[in-house]
């Protein structure tokens, strides 16, 4: 049985009143594979107190950090990786900077960018939006599972699906190929995250992954 990777994509403001950190912490002791700190706006050392907080939330686990666009946050809280964007610094200029095992992400809403990606080295790709989503409308309408399809038969590194993915929806990506999905709303809607996380896995492993 091969893993399906599961990620939480961060968003405070989503969530306001409540605070960031106890979700955090909520999505480490439910299991999820991935944290991607998405913070893009939040200052400089209030961005590092929350990696360093997750990270040592993990306590060692299978929990993996990830900290959007900023390398030098990752690297200062002992993060396991960083995510970058469409308008980011290349992955070939930052494999100078990192230590073996860090992981670089990028985010690619075409199959020539997902090539890209990886000839540039990246460890891994985001792919989408591969359904509609309002957290995704800036990048166009939904790329479609045919075309998550095409990308995860295309590229050897991992391929996560992001955009609108759902329980109900994650069996679909799988069968397109896809290592994983990588959410927002998934963990922050409501207060049934474990609940909604034992689904997953459930429909999951239903269809063998």
């Amino acid at each position: 049985m091969k893993s399906f990777l599961i990620c939480y994509v961060t968003d405070r403001r989503g969530l306001e009143p409540q605070p960031l950190e106890p979700r955090i912490e909520r999505a480490i002791k439910a299991g999820v594979d991935w944290i991607q700190i998405r913070e893009k706006d939040l200052p400089t050392r209030a961005l590092l107190q929350l990696t360093q907080a997750a990270v040592e939330k993990t306590g060692g686990n299978a929990t993996r950090v990830f900290v959007n666009d900023r390398l030098d946050v990752a690297l200062a809280a002992g993060a396991h990786g960083v995510h970058l964007g469409g308008h980011s610094l290349p992955v070939a200029a930052l494999r100078a900077w990192v230590p073996e095992g860090f992981q670089v992400g990028v985010s690619c809403h075409s199959v020539e960018e997902a090539l890209r990606a990886e000839a540039d080295g990246a460890s891994y790709v985001f792919f989408g939006p591969v359904f509609e989503t309002p957290s995704k409308l800036p990048y166009g309408p939904p790329v479609g599972l045919d075309k998550l399809a095409e990308v995860t038969a295309r590229v050897k590194i991992p391929v996560l699906a992001i955009g609108g993915v759902t329980v109900e929806r994650a069996g679909a990506c799988l069968a397109r190929g896809a290592a994983g999905i990588a959410a927002i709303r998934m963990f922050q809607e409501g207060e049934a995250m474990e609940e909604r996380l034992r689904a997953l896995r459930q429909n999951l492993e239903a269809r063998g992954a």
